[in-house]
């Protein structure tokens, strides 16, 4: 009899032998985590995480050097010296890994693992936002440097009491619930083991508190395993590191089942625990407010131009005014759609909102669905970026910033413009993704996101 089990049609996720920080050799967990890469606002932030302890992990995921090159070789040297002297070291078996977050009300738990890549086109790992070239392959550099999974990616699925997906029939898991009552499969696993004593507990400065346990039974592995291999995930948080994975993978044709064909992640079944979404708001460099606003006067009835009265938060209530409740969902652009943007850098607030429909008309694409055409950062970088302002999306012209007022602060230091932006919501996301259609890039932030740090994927490990 064959007893074999299929190639499963959905997410297969592994165990790994996770690194972690020891933490006698350090000065504290807290003190050696970051936000994700993409988060950190450099420079206050990078030298900030620096000096928090000598061996933060953001040496790894940003190391700072002349070139390019130099950077990706002194992250390979902190890493190899960090484990030749017992700073990092690797778990004795391979596990999967309940991770917890919590912050007041806010609880949100899932599990890391090592997921078998996919591309797009297969319909397993969605993504919803488009990529920068530039930042894909220096992130591949530094992971061939490395040769580790640095930071897990955040990517949301959907579960339900039945092991559904999205209200379809899905498989349950096989060791049942085990004292855990309504849930089963994967939720089950994970809300057994926070039950257990955690193989580590911080918090961190912004008052999240963490925790890690390891899931190394059989048994529970298998009800893992069964429950996910149906099902379809939205990569929440991480489109570059994604990409990344893929490229890598690519590089490495005679490992079809080897390391490099598994990428490290966070899977948060938001059935569960729903995400935040925030917008991601853009600092651009050589464009101080008064020549925003003045391109905007150029081209009479392009916006409606407003100055604000009041402080920060007063502000952003503006925008989420303007944008109306049913933001990126109207029926397209050039059809009533509800863009605002609140400019910042000198000082006020400017609300530019009510965009005039025949000009949408002419410079957003046409053959994309009304969802996408309506998004504020289909317009943003369509109308304003491309055609009013005529900046090009480079390093050089454009920073993504996740926080509100360190965009703010610093426009206003460099004397360039801050475009702030409305999120949008999950559902308009998912859709999209299930459509195939990606997003503007850096169009939505998930969170709360994974602290980096915790638990790294060593690839020479096998």
């Amino acid at each position: 009899m064959n007893t074999t089990r299929p190639a499963p049609k959905g997410l297969r996720l592994i165990p790994f032998r996770g690194l972690r920080y020891v933490p006698e050799r350090v000065g504290s967990l807290a003190a050696v985590t970051s936000p994700p890469y993409d988060v950190v606002v450099r420079p206050d932030g990078l030298h900030h995480l620096e000096s928090a302890d000598p061996h933060n992990i953001v040496r790894l995921i940003l190391p700072q050097a002349a070139t390019a090159a130099d950077r990706h070789r002194q992250a390979a040297s902190t890493l190899r010296r960090w484990l030749t002297e017992g700073v990092l070291a690797p778990d004795p078996e391979p596990a999967l890994y309940v991770y917890e977050q919590r912050h007041g009300d806010l609880l949100q738990r899932g599990v890391i693992g090592a997921l078998a890549l996919s591309a797009p086109a297969e319909g397993v790992v969605l993504p919803h936002e488009d990529v920068m070239p530039d930042i894909v392959e220096d992130r591949a550099a530094l992971m061939r440097a490395t040769a580790t999974n640095l930071e897990p990616l955040l990517l949301t699925y959907r579960g339900g009491e039945d092991g559904s997906q999205d209200g379809t029939a899905g498989t349950t898991g096989t060791s049942g619930v085990s004292g855990v009552s309504g849930v089963s499969g994967t939720t089950a696993v994970i809300e057994r083991t926070a039950l257990r004593e955690p193989l580590l507990s911080t918090t961190t400065e912004d008052g999240f508190s963490h925790r890690l346990w390891s899931v190394t039974d059989p048994a529970e592995l298998a009800e893992i395993e069964d429950d996910l291999a149906d099902r379809q995930a939205l990569i929440a948080d991480g489109h570059h590191r994604w990409a990344t994975y893929l490229r890598l993978r690519e590089e490495h044709p005679a490992s079809a089942a080897g390391p490099w064909a598994y990428g490290l992640v966070l899977l948060v079944d938001t059935a569960r625990h729903p995400l935040q979404v925030r917008a991601i708001h853009r600092l651009l460099h050589g464009l101080p407010v008064a020549e925003a606003l003045a391109a905007l006067e150029a081209v009479p009835g392009s916006f409606r131009v407003r100055t604000l009265e009041g402080t920060l938060p007063e502000a952003v209530r503006a925008l989420s005014d303007a944008a109306g409740a049913g933001a990126g969902t109207a029926a397209g652009a050039g059809a009533g759609a509800n863009n605002a943007f609140l400019l910042a850098g000198d000082g006020r607030f400017h609300l530019i909102d009510r965009p005039d429909e025949a000009l949408l008309a002419r410079t957003v694409r046409a053959d994309r669905p009304a969802e996408w055409r309506a998004l504020d950062a289909t317009v943003l970088h369509s109308t304003l970026l491309d055609h009013i302002w005529k900046i090009p999306d480079a390093p050089e012209h454009i920073s993504y910033i996740h926080d509100t007022e360190a965009a703010v602060e610093q426009a206003e230091r460099h004397g360039g413009t801050a475009v702030l932006l409305h999120p949008v919501r999950e559902e308009v996301v998912r859709e999209l993704a299930r459509q195939a259609v990606t997003m503007p890039r850096k169009s939505t932030s998930f969170g709360p996101k994974p602290a980096t740090g915790l638990v790294l994927r060593s690839l020479a490990d096998g």
